[in-house]
């Protein structure tokens, strides 16, 4: 099948990618829009893992004011070199995940910095609901276990599903913005503000 100027363009407004890649995407899934835009996805996210570990030394805090100033976040997001810093792509990454943090409320930016004794407490609370509807004892443990993944994803900002694009988690869409600037990249911290919370 021939690739087409347009289709190319088309997919680099899709997915924000590089032109070359495109064409590579859609010459290598016959011109299959979709399938293309999963084969940029993938290959931006394996490419982010190979940076994973690399010093991130610098970066932004970006923000973002909601509601006529009733909610307000703070984000700080770390790259390794300044000149990624500055692009645009990275700015509007950190203006992006500022925006998300305002409509998503997470508490954490990953698992481990949730308190144990606040997941412990969400088990015993599914452990009690399994019990009260008559689960089998030898079913509780994974229904709970289920369960708990479920509340990660709810509350921490790398497993929600990120508001753009629900088809992808924040992790997903930081490592293709990774993927696309060639450098590591970490949501360092962030902080949420309501009126009347």
């Amino acid at each position: 099948m021939e690739i087409t100027a347009k289709m190319v363009k088309e997919l680099r407004e899709a997915t924000n990618c590089g032109m070359m890649d495109c064409k590579k995407a859609l010459a290598e899934c016959d011109g299959d829009m979709d399938k293309a835009a999963d084969y940029l996805r993938k290959k931006g996210i394996a490419s982010a893992a190979k940076k994973e570990g690399r010093t991130t030394s610098q970066g932004l805090v970006g923000s973002y004011i909601h509601m006529g100033g009733k909610v307000g976040v703070l984000v700080e997001v770390a790259c390794e070199t300044d000149f990624v810093a500055r692009t645009d792509d990275f700015q509007e990454m950190v203006r992006n995940l500022a925006m998300h943090v305002a409509a998503a409320s997470p508490l954490a930016v990953s698992r481990d910095e949730i308190a144990g004794a606040l997941v412990e407490k969400e088990r015993e609370i599914y452990r009690a609901q399994m019990r009260e509807q008559g689960k089998p004892d030898n079913i509780i443990d994974k229904i709970v276990e289920g369960k708990v993944d479920k509340y990660y994803s709810d509350v921490v900002l790398l497993e929600q599903k990120y508001v753009k694009d629900p088809d992808m988690t924040v992790e997903d869409y930081v490592k293709s913005v990774i993927g696309k600037l060639g450098e590591n990249m970490q949501i360092k911290r962030f902080a949420r503000y309501q009126i009347g919370a």
